[in-house]
């Protein structure tokens, strides 16, 4: 085998993650008054978007056999979920950053179908599976992406009715479903991440980037939880539910905020206490993404609340997202670079 052929039959499932990291970079650069760069990332990331699939399409044929492989490994399954997300955030990009209500209404369509597809392969593979590992071997960060995956099929949905582009209140209801799904499933594998975090050994190895995925899951609930409130005038029972879609909301850009400095911590331990090594891998999108997405959401709970205060926080995370997602792309470049 040639060594592109290897490189592609080794493709992670998770390689997505560039497509959810950059589309919300961008959609927070429109958000917080930076148009001309939100456009130039869109363009990126629809190269992006039909490079990746591209080359998934052609590995599914020419290696099957890894494709299975990864569909029943439990570490590496859940990265297909990436390919739901990246879908629905694209969708969002071209909503809000274009006005393309068409473009994104097709996105959302895929996204429900993938996410569909993925959800229940994923899982029904992975349960009955002859052969699993521990707790500690088998679980981490990336686990959380079938919660992501979710909650970005809300959001895109709930935009889309917000903007009179799909039926408005059977769209919120589905919506509205897929929040509350979405969230109880954070709380599930959560609990199951902590667990293993406290109470097995760590080794700067297992604190790969997708434990980022932790802060990143709970602020995409959160800003579903946002766009649903604010859609309460178009649908009567949102009415009805609303302050406790504003209290679940708050909750979980409260766990969010929390997570932040200990994951902040927990990376320093691992580079610069036990010093391993930092060089580019294709996991790092999955860091990029969360710290978008809470620059989101965080402008979207400051206008739930009423309190511009809080809008310091996402103009200062802005360029904290922005310069990992331009770090993230230099080891990118110098990686193919590198390989060619």
């Amino acid at each position: 085998m040639t060594a592109v052929a290897e490189r592609l039959a080794s493709m992670p499932p998770a390689s997505f993650a560039m497509v959810m990291a950059t589309g919300i970079v961008s959609i927070a650069c429109q958000l917080l008054g930076l148009p001309s760069i939100a456009v130039a990332l869109l363009g990126v990331n629809l190269v992006f978007y039909v490079t990746l699939w591209t080359l998934t399409i052609v590995r599914a044929v020419r290696h099957r056999s890894r494709v299975l492989e990864d569909l029943t490994h439990h570490g590496r399954a859940v990265g297909f979920f990436t390919t739901v997300a990246a879908t629905c955030v694209l969708g969002s990009q071209f909503l809000l950053v274009l006005g393309a209500s068409r473009a994104a209404g097709v996105c959302w369509v895929a996204g429900i179908a993938l996410w569909a597809l993925v959800t229940y392969a994923v899982f029904t593979a992975l349960t009955i599976g002859a052969q699993k590992p521990s707790l500690a071997d088998g679980i981490n960060g990336g686990w959380l992406l079938p919660v992501v995956a979710a909650q970005s099929v809300a959001v895109l949905g709930v935009q889309l009715a917000s903007a009179s582009v799909v039926r408005s209140p059977l769209a919120l209801f589905f919506c509205l479903v897929m929040w509350l799904g979405g969230g109880m499933l954070y709380i599930w594998i959560i609990s199951l991440i902590f667990y293993r975090y406290t109470f097995f050994p760590m080794s700067p190895s297992d604190l790969a980037p997708p434990y980022w995925i932790n802060m990143g899951a709970v602020a995409i609930s959160t800003l579903a939880g946002t766009l649903l409130a604010a859609a309460a005038p178009l649908s009567p029972l949102l009415g009805d539910l609303l302050p406790f879609i504003k209290g679940l909301t708050l909750l979980f850009w409260a766990t969010a905020t929390w997570w932040i400095p200990m994951l902040v911590i927990l990376g320093i331990w691992r580079h610069l206490y036990r010093r391993f090594p930092l060089r580019y891998d294709p996991l790092y999108w999955g860091a990029v993404f969360p710290l978008g997405m809470y620059t989101v959401c965080t402008f979207r709970v400051a206008m739930m609340i009423g309190e511009p205060a809080l809008l310091v926080v996402p103009r200062v995370f802005l360029y904290v997202a922005l310069a990992a997602w331009t770090l993230a792309c230099a080891g990118l470049v110098g990686s193919l670079v590198k390989k060619s």
